[in-house]
């Protein structure tokens, strides 16, 4: 459900806690299957201490709330640039190791915070870290009831069962789906025949019926407050953005859907400007939601036009009804719904496959747990970045031989079979040739050079070609067609000839352009195959020696 502020709440102001808009709209414009829409607790938490900081809400509700709707209009059109721009391959950063390390660990931190609900308690911590949660519990132990935590074990225990019957008989699917409404209907006729309320088993409380009036004319743009409306909207907007993205990407996953980042941009863009107009704020994809979304058997975003049609039949006609539901019952179906998202055998797989893919994992998923989502997910982010610039500025270059009587070649470390062509050296570049590379890739190339020249000259023969295969290589820069040149330089004045082979049309353009190609090197000296490269350096180090035969 996308929530409007709640009055004296974690984010203050007063209207009710539900809109139906986003979620039609996200069903239009969203490309995700699995997400359902709604607010989140770290963004609200945020939105919250940056507004509260400039408008105390005991001191002015009316322009708190106000400016809750117009930070969720700026984050709007924020998102909605940034989607427009073309700019979701932001998304790409966000890995498979990440998203597995921010799924279990955001899953943790969610099951942390039902403890609250499952112990009855009033008091509970809004921070999200391990230490803060366990501190907070056993700070308010005082509140725990035991009525709330047996019943509690009863939801889970029928949840769980529901959940083991659809796997053992995949045609009772359809217990496991209604099976958390049944506990809500349960816990609900339970609570009030027992009036649990009174017994240690808290309730839902007071829901007052009817749509979310519009709020257009509540925005506020004076100078004095547009900077905070602006600063929460970009930086909540940016959070939000993160987690919805890699929730949907989580989902998908497990799946193996695509979804595309720029129309997710746009359409939680949409969503948080329409939002601003209908008496809501801020809009993403919540992570628990969307899970119980998820193992609900969802198959297309139309499960957010259901959502949104119920969602406005409980606004305008049964939210009374749902004053009995006890907050025990909401919590069990969160807690079971994040359980399946801990992907231990995941996490082994990482391990054993690769052990930097295990540590981007583990970086998201102890961050998450020990600091915020944010943290977790900037960190985990940040370090498959740098593994990404590490190849790009460290890339691999091998010595190829001659296997299959010189028709095929292969790297020599790989194929110990592999044989090395007299007077000739082989190297393969496998990456683009940039200004963070080029100066790594000259020292290689001559390190190659001058490591042959040695093997060679105790067989009693000279290096005198170089071929250099580009068939890797996808793009070069100017700095790149330098590095070329310097490495001709080096091995013109020791004799040797550089040759290329099978250079893309991209890298050739350049190499033609920069006169690389035919002022340097020679068109001649430009080949489609290995091969053929070889062979015109044996023809030409025959010309050579029957030249040098003829003057003798």
């Amino acid at each position: 459900m996308a929530t409007t502020p709640r009055r004296r709440g974690v984010v203050g102001g007063g209207a009710q806690d539900s809109s139906f808009v986003p979620p039609l709209l996200y069903a239009v414009f969203g490309s995700s299957n699995n997400l359902a829409v709604g607010t989140v607790a770290a963004a609200s938490l945020l939105l919250a201490s940056i507004i509260e900081t400039e408008v105390p809400p005991e001191e002015n509700p009316q322009l708190y709330l106000q400016l809750f709707y117009t930070a969720a209009f700026f984050t709007g059109v924020f998102q909605t640039a940034l989607g427009v721009f073309r700019l979701g391959l932001i998304v790409d950063f966000l890995s498979r190791s990440t998203i597995t390390g921010f799924m279990g660990g955001t899953a943790a931190i969610i099951i942390m915070q039902q403890l609250k609900g499952m112990l009855g308690m009033k008091h509970f911590t809004p921070k999200t870290d391990l230490i803060s949660v366990m501190r907070s519990i056993f700070h308010y132990r005082h509140e725990w009831k035991w009525q709330s935590a047996v019943l509690g074990i009863c939801f889970l225990l029928l949840l769980l069962s529901s959940k083991h019957l659809r796997k053992k008989r995949p045609n009772l699917f359809w217990v496991s789906a209604i099976a958390p409404f049944m506990v809500v209907v349960i816990g609900g006729i339970f609570a009030f025949l027992v009036k649990g309320n009174e017994h240690g088993i808290p309730i839902v409380g007071d829901l007052k019926k009817g749509i979310n009036p519009l709020s257009i004319s509540q925005l506020t743009f004076t100078d004095k407050h547009v900077n905070t409306a602006v600063k929460a909207g970009f930086l909540s907007g940016i959070l939000a953005l993160a987690e919805g993205i890699a929730v949907g990407r989580s989902l998908a996953l497990i799946k193996n859907e695509q979804i595309d980042g720029n129309k997710e941009m746009v359409a939680f863009g949409i969503m948080n400007i329409a939002g601003s107009f209908t008496s809501c704020y801020l809009t993403t994809g919540p992570f628990s939601k969307s899970a119980v979304n998820f193992h609900a058997g969802c198959r297309t975003p139309m499960s957010n036009v259901v959502m949104s049609v119920c969602i406005m039949l409980v606004l305008l006609f049964l939210a009374p009804l749902f004053k009995y539901t006890p907050l025990v019952a909401l919590s069990s179906i969160i807690v079971v719904a994040m359980i399946g998202l801990i992907k231990v055998k995941e996490f082994c797989h990482l391990y054993r496959v690769d052990k930097f893919d295990f540590c981007i994992c583990m970086v998201a998923f102890i961050g998450v747990i020990f600091f915020t989502m944010v943290i977790g997910l900037s960190a985990s982010v940040g370090l498959s970045v740098i593994r990404a610039l590490l190849h790009v500025a460290r890339p691999k270059t091998c010595k190829l031989g001659s296997i299959a009587g010189g028709e095929l070649f292969r790297d020599v470390r790989h194929y110990p079979n592999a044989r090395n062509i007299p007077n000739v050296l082989v190297l393969q570049l496998g990456s683009p040739i940039y200004f963070v590379n080029a100066g790594y890739l000259r020292e290689r190339i001559l390190r190659w050079v001058e490591d042959e020249e040695n093997a060679s000259k105790l067989d009693g023969q000279d290096l005198q070609y170089v071929v250099l295969d580009l068939g890797g290589v996808t793009s070069i820069d100017n700095t790149g067609i330098g590095m070329l040149v310097e490495v001709h330089k080096s091995l013109d004045r020791k004799g040797i000839r550089i040759a290329l082979t099978n250079p893309r049309l991209e890298v050739t353009e350049k190499l033609v352009l920069s006169g690389y190609i035919k002022d340097i090197i020679g068109e001649e000296w430009v080949f489609l195959t290995v091969k053929d490269a070889i062979t015109a350096c044996r023809y030409a180090l025959q010309r050579s020696r029957s030249k040098e035969d003829g003057e003798v």
